[in-house]
């Protein structure tokens, strides 16, 4: 990666400005590689370049991937004037660097959710032509049977005309509860496709998308970063690397 000025690199974490930056570097707090940094023009590559500021080691990577267990109630958005959203959870320093959920799940839906500022990947994550799975939870009125299967198997046309592709479904237990799994993001899709067969659904919740899995140590409203395996799974799974 390109080497770019500490103040710049710092400051990205959301953690301090630049102005508070110089200020640390004035004061001798801050280490590369063990040594004091004399200018905060000074430049490093986050990837090589060991950075401390008080002796903790500082994350400078140029992107933040996060799993977050997403609760009801919460917007799946950056931001509303009278509504919470998902980025309310998270802590200032990560709300300052422009984070924002890889696609939406309906305010009453739970489970897993992509928050990150790396929008090329989100972008490939989200493209029809990848067709990255996703995989739902959903309890319904009623029970799912073989000629539900079959119907999503076959890809539905909805009432308003909507072309949904083909769909997995998979009951699980007695029928009332059933695994979907799409390859596309329509809105409200599960439940309006699940809703034209006669079966509302009751609770909805994502379990995976692609390759990678809610974290089921997670708590509702509990987040964590992805693993350094977990994102170059979701890279090689839309051919980023």
């Amino acid at each position: 990666m390109a080497r770019e000025r500490l103040d710049k690199l710092l400051a990205s974490t959301g953690l301090w400005s630049r102005k508070e930056v110089k200020d640390l570097v004035r004061q001798g707090r801050v280490l590369a590689g063990g040594v004091p940094v004399r200018k905060p023009e000074e430049k490093f590559d986050p990837q090589t370049d060991s950075i401390q500021v008080d002796g903790a080691e500082v994350d400078c990577a140029p992107f933040v991937y996060l799993m977050l267990h997403k609760p009801e109630g919460l917007l799946s958005a950056t931001e509303d004037r009278t509504q919470k959203t998902v980025l309310d959870l998270l802590p200032p320093h990560l709300r300052r660097r422009g984070l924002f959920p890889v696609g939406r799940l309906d305010k009453d839906t739970t489970g897993l959710l992509l928050l990150t500022d790396d929008g090329p990947l989100a972008h490939e994550l989200l493209s029809p032509k990848k067709h990255v799975d996703k995989v739902y939870l959903a309890r319904v009125e009623g029970k799912v049977d073989e000629a539900d299967v079959a119907a999503l198997a076959a890809g539905m046309v909805l009432g308003d005309g909507l072309q949904c592709l083909p769909a997995g479904l998979e009951p699980l237990g007695d029928g009332s509860s059933c695994l979907v799994t799409l390859r596309e993001g329509k809105y409200h899709q599960v439940k309006r496709m699940l809703a034209a067969r006669g079966k509302p659904v009751l609770a909805l919740k994502r379990l995976s998308m692609g390759p990678l899995c809610l974290d089921e140590e997670l708590n509702p409203g509990e987040w964590r970063p992805l693993t350094s395996e977990e994102t170059g799974k979701l890279k090689r799974a839309v051919e980023l690397s």
